[in-house]
Formats: C-alpha cells, structure tokens, sequence
C-alpha cells in the first residue's frame, strides 16, 4: 500500500521565477522547428519532436525549470506511492497496478480477475455483456475494445454510459438477458448515472424471469462494502484503491470487460507496455526523457506561445476512441488555475484537447488547423506497420499523415503561391493570398511500430507522465477534480426540485429558475 511521507512542497505561482522567466526567452527566441531531426525512443515508440520550438538554450532553460520545481523528488514520489494529490491526502499510484512483480493486493485482484475470465470462457457464458460506467470507468474499455475487437469477438459488448434513456434503450435493445452479464464499474459505487444505469438493467434482468439475477452482474469499485449492500455476490466484486484515480483505472479490474471481450492476454500486454514506459520516465535523463519533453514543448505551446487547444490525430481507425480517452486524462488533470497553494498560477493551463482520426480529420477540420488564425498544436500518431492486408491503403495514410504535417511546419510563402498561380493571369495574384500558408505551427509525430498491446499501454502511460510532469510545472494538482464536483451538488439540488420533493425556494439565476419550473410544467 501506498506510503506516506509529507507532502511535496507547495507550489508558488511560475510569474516572478526566475527559472521561468530565463524558459520564456529561451523558448520564444529557439526555431519554430529543428533544422535537424530531434526524434527521441521509449517503450519501443519513436516520437519525433523536429515540429517543436528546440534548442540547446531552451533545454538547459526547460532542466533548470524542472530543477525549480523539484522535479526528482516528484516523479520519486508519484511512482513509489507518496502523497502527490494533496487537497485529497492521497497519493496516485496508478503505476503500482502494472508493474512486473506487483504487490500482494494487486496480485491478488488480477489473479482473481482472470480466474474469473477463464471460467466463463470455458463455460463459454456470456454471449453478451454491458459495460456500465463513466468517464474513466468507460473510455478505456471502449478504447481498448475498438483497437484489439474491431474485427470480432464471440462476445458482444454494449457500453452504457450516458443518463439519457435512449443510451439505456441502446444498450438493452435486442440483448438476450438470459446470456448477459452486467460490469458495473465505478470507484465510488455512488456515481448517479452509473447507478442510476445498473438498477435499469437489473429491473431488465428480473422482468425477464433471471432466477437470480444479482448473479449476473459483477462490480468493479474502491468501496467492495457499498457494492456488497448494493446487492453483487461478494465474489464477483472486483477492488482496486483510493489511489487509483479514476481516469487511470484501466490499469485495474476496470478492464474485465476487455479481458473478456479481447482476452486476458491483450490486458496483460498493455500492463507491460505501461511499464515499459514507466521505467523510462523514471530512468532516462531529461534530454531524453520523452514524457518530460513532450511536457516542455506543451507548456511552451500553452504558457508562452498561447495556443488554446492541443488537437489529436491518430492516423489509425482502431485508435478513434484514444481522443476521448486523452480529453479526458488530459482535461480533467490540467484543468485548474491554482497553484497548490492555492493560489492563482498566473499563466495560462490546460489546453482544450479535440481531435478525430485521420484521415476524416483532412475533411473536417484541418483547413482550420493550416489558415486559421488560431491554429493549434497538433500530436500525430501513426503505425508503421498495418494489420491488414491492404499496403496501398497503408501507404496513403502514411502519406496523408507525413504530408499534413510537413504542410502545418514549412507553410507556403506568396511568392511559392504566385508561383503556382500563374495559368490564372490576372487572378493570379489575387489567388495566391488564399493559398499561403503560415507554416511554423508546433507538432509532434509519435510512430507506433504497429497497434498491439504493449505499443498502445505505452502510448497511454507516456501521456499519463507528460500531463503529470506539465502540472509539475505550472504548480497544480492533477490528481482532483473538484469542478466537476460542484455540478454534481447543483444537478441533485435540481433534481429534487423537477421531483417536487423539494421547495422552489432554493436560489437560482434568473434562466435556470425559468427552466426549472417550465420543466416541471
């Protein structure tokens, strides 16, 4: 279990740091990209950063930020289990769930786990299954189950997330309740939607005459007491801990359903390749260290250069789901504006994170991405190898992905314009200022050798320890989320009052008052 030292230092607001102020002019005076190829290796993925602002100034300036910031003894205490969420006196040890020789508690849930899969495997049970979760009781799954599924698998799997009935409809439509289990999975086994969503399908289950029906649902939480009350057989309650977060509880029983939709095998590889990536980050110097640098060039792009999103482009169709996934891990850690003193960071956070897979990404939004006045940082991931038997296919998108890049780095003068203009005559002057190009707009191209387990876990863990590193250095918590939490509080005060169960009296805004008793009408 986790240890527990003092918490690291309290973090002051980066304006008037020195070190901070020396990584400003470093970063806005380096190349907009390398001149030569700046391509870095960890866990068997080659990330080329050549697109970033680099230079040997900033990377001295970015080593004495993380100097400044206490950097060694961080990362020391994220991955051996310190306290590093403090407004919750927990620590994050989401790492602890892959390592190779993991301890006894862990052991022990991932043995019972795969028990459990390889019973109903043999048994051939369970035709059907629906995932009920949320956010990051869900998008991994999903994840997961699009890279490695896509093609088939002997079970079918729904995932319930959404509140809205429709979802519920969804997920129930066409499911036979005689050969269905049920996941519900949730850390705090209070989620309302996730809750809300389990009694439904139990109420399906009882009305199809299930003789027992508690028998077919399984939990997945931190809190096995209020899932036992809940009515799941103690054995088919699956713990992980108060030190999983739950946008990083893939890496616990969260992924049975994948386990038994794709097999236990694909969860063991994506734990490896995790750790692969964890043991880099923890090993490699600074100047090599992928997450870290991935990290510095993304507070450059947000804090200095100003860029207010970060856009995902997976030139995989199996990865779609990994946008969300990202958003999520990326949005919810880095979405704050204090420092954990609690005072306010003074430099812009978190950037929205967005994207879709290319290459439908080309046709909806990329002109924005080349000549827009914004613009956005965008990471590019690819495969270098396929899974099918269509290498023409393969070479287009590899051609379309290597292409959008190098057309957002080198843009395209006026005069190279003209050039390409001149079979208009007059116009051609003219057409030439649609067609220029800016150029010089930040990206990063990160090459898979091919989507298997191992290459995908990595990937999720590099972005884990980029985004841990970035909050480092603006000096907030990723580890709470107390923003959403607000909305929980509001929403039940709500939903009390669309009931009648409780006085309209309650304060509200003028238009959610309106709303309220328009709904209720």
């Amino acid at each position: 279990m986790p240890t527990s030292p003092k918490n690291l230092p309290s973090a002051a607001p980066l304006p008037g740091l020195p070190e901070w102020t020396g990584f400003c002019e470093a970063a806005l005076q380096a190349d907009q990209y390398a001149l030569e190829l700046h391509c870095l290796k960890a866990a068997g993925l080659q990330v080329d950063l050549s697109g970033q602002r680099h230079s040997p100034e900033l990377q001295k300036a970015g080593e004495q930020l993380l100097v400044a910031r206490n950097f060694d003894a961080a990362r020391k205490s994220l991955l051996s289990g310190g306290i590093v969420n403090n407004t919750e006196h927990r620590a994050a040890w989401h790492s602890a769930l892959r390592a190779p020789a993991p301890m006894a508690d862990v052991a022990k849930e991932r043995e019972r786990m795969n028990e459990f899969v390889r019973v109903a495997d043999s048994e051939r049970r369970w035709r059907n299954i629906i995932h009920i979760g949320i956010g990051g009781s869900d998008w991994g799954v999903r994840l997961s189950l699009a890279a490695f599924g896509y093609r088939h698998s002997w079970r079918n799997v729904r995932f319930l997330a959404n509140i809205d009935g429709h979802a519920l409809d969804h997920a129930l439509s066409g499911m036979d309740p005689h050969d269905t289990l049920v996941v519900i999975a949730s850390k705090s086994f209070t989620t309302t939607e996730t809750l809300k969503n389990g009694q439904r399908a139990l109420e399906w289950l009882q009305a199809a005459g299930v003789a027992n029906p508690y028998e077919q649902i399984v939990a997945v939480t931190a809190r096995p007491d209020t899932a036992s009350n809940w009515g799941v057989p103690q054995k088919q309650i699956f713990q992980f801990w108060d030190w999983v977060g739950g946008r990083f509880s893939l890496w616990s029983a969260v992924s049975l359903t994948t386990a038994l939709a794709v097999s236990s095998d694909v969860v063991a590889g994506m734990l490896s390749g995790a750790a692969a990536m964890d043991q880099h980050f923890q090993e490699a110097p600074i100047a090599s260290n992928v997450p870290v640098q991935m990290a510095l060039s993304g507070v450059v792009n947000r804090s200095v250069l100003g860029y207010g999103s970060l856009n995902i482009s997976p030139y995989d169709f199996r990865l779609g789901n990994l946008v969300p996934y990202i958003q999520q891990l990326d949005m919810e850690s880095l979405g704050k504006s204090v420092t954990t003193s609690g005072e306010p960071v003074g430099v812009a956070t978190g950037a929205a994170v967005w994207g879709l897979a290319g290459t439908d990404a080309q046709h909806t939004f990329y002109q924005w991405l080349h000549q827009g006045s914004d613009g956005a940082p965008v990471d590019f991931i690819v495969c270098q190898q396929a899974d099918h038997q269509q290498p023409e296919h393969h070479n287009l998108l590899l051609a379309n992905c290597l292409a959008q890049r190098e057309a957002l780095m080198r843009g395209k003068t006026y005069e190279q314009a003209l050039a390409e203009c001149q079979s208009q005559g007059d116009q051609a002057a003219e057409l030439a200022h649609h067609r220029v190009h800016s150029g010089g707009r930040p990206n990063t191209l990160i090459v898979l050798p091919r989507l298997n387990p191992f290459s995908l876990g990595a990937l999720l863990a590099l972005y884990e320890h980029k985004i841990f590193v970035q909050a480092l250095i603006w000096g907030i918590n990723p580890f709470d989320q107390w923003g959403v939490e607000y909305g929980k509080v509001l929403a039940n005060g709500i939903l009390q009052e669309l009931a009648g169960e409780k006085d309209a009296s309650a304060e509200h805004d003028v238009s959610t008052r309106h709303w309220i008793d328009a709904f209720k009408r």
